[in-house]
């Protein structure tokens, strides 16, 4: 009974926390989550306990380059880091995509730099900036990795409410306009094999279910903005 009542949960906090315009079209390869297939996958899932805190905490990136900023921003708020106090907020606050730029995280990358060539943030970036708040991060690329290990460390994260696991991923590998991407993932299926993608760009594509093999591909791909290194994925969680 309990199982099911959070199973229900989940699927009422997709519906209206995801609910969405018309965004651009997916390939055959991904489910949308808020489709009747996508909700069913998420009341099946074995993993996703990561899905509520990221869900309440969703952000959506503020410009095209801004990916890495927005997930970092999802997390900390996910994982209670203390937070910027706001005198809008009677001293309370939540961090945003430009507050996680503390003097620590801005001498990783400056705020600034992410909107000029050659924008973004690149994997070890994204763990750069997240390592400056006092977080234990791990940073993992493609190419030093498998998909076996990938599938058994997200699947222990994601079961996990303290710890994120962020994927750094080519779009156009997984069917999808363009580049390279940053989001965070919340659930995995084992039935299907696949996992969730709370994709920060909603105004482009919806949280989308993606065959873990794909994901894994769509990961190992060179970044000529990173030393042509692969992406990867970033683990994330308390100190």
């Amino acid at each position: 009974m309990y199982r099911i009542a959070l199973n229900f949960a989940a699927m009422t906090m997709a519906c209206v926390s995801f609910a969405h315009a018309e965004t651009m079209p997916l390939s055959d390869d991904l489910i949308d989550l808020t489709s009747s297939e996508g909700q069913s996958l998420l009341l099946g899932a074995e993993a996703y306990d990561d899905y509520f805190p990221l869900s309440i905490h969703f952000t959506t990136q503020d410009n095209p380059a801004y990916c890495g900023p927005a997930t970092i921003a999802m997390v900390l708020n996910a994982l209670n880091v203390p937070r910027p106090a706001s005198k809008m907020t009677l001293g309370l606050g939540m961090f945003d995509q430009k507050n996680i730029f503390t003097d620590a995280a801005a001498a990783v990358k400056p705020a600034e730099s992410i909107i000029n060539p050659p924008y973004g943030m690149t994997l070890d970036e994204l763990g750069g900036v997240l390592a400056a708040h006092d977080l234990d991060v791990e940073v993992v690329h493609a190419g030093d990795t498998d998909l076996d290990t990938f599938r058994k460390t997200a699947i222990e994260l994601l079961q996990k409410e303290d710890s994120f696991i962020l994927v750094n991923y080519l779009r156009k590998a997984m069917g999808q306009e363009s580049g390279g991407h940053i989001s965070p993932l919340a659930a995995y299926d084992e039935d299907t094999d696949r996992f969730l993608i709370l994709d920060v760009a909603r105004y482009k594509y919806p949280p989308v279910w993606v065959d873990a093999a794909t994901l894994f591909d769509a990961m190992n791909t060179t970044d000529s903005d990173n030393n042509d290194r692969t992406r990867g994925y970033v683990t994330v969680g308390r100190s």
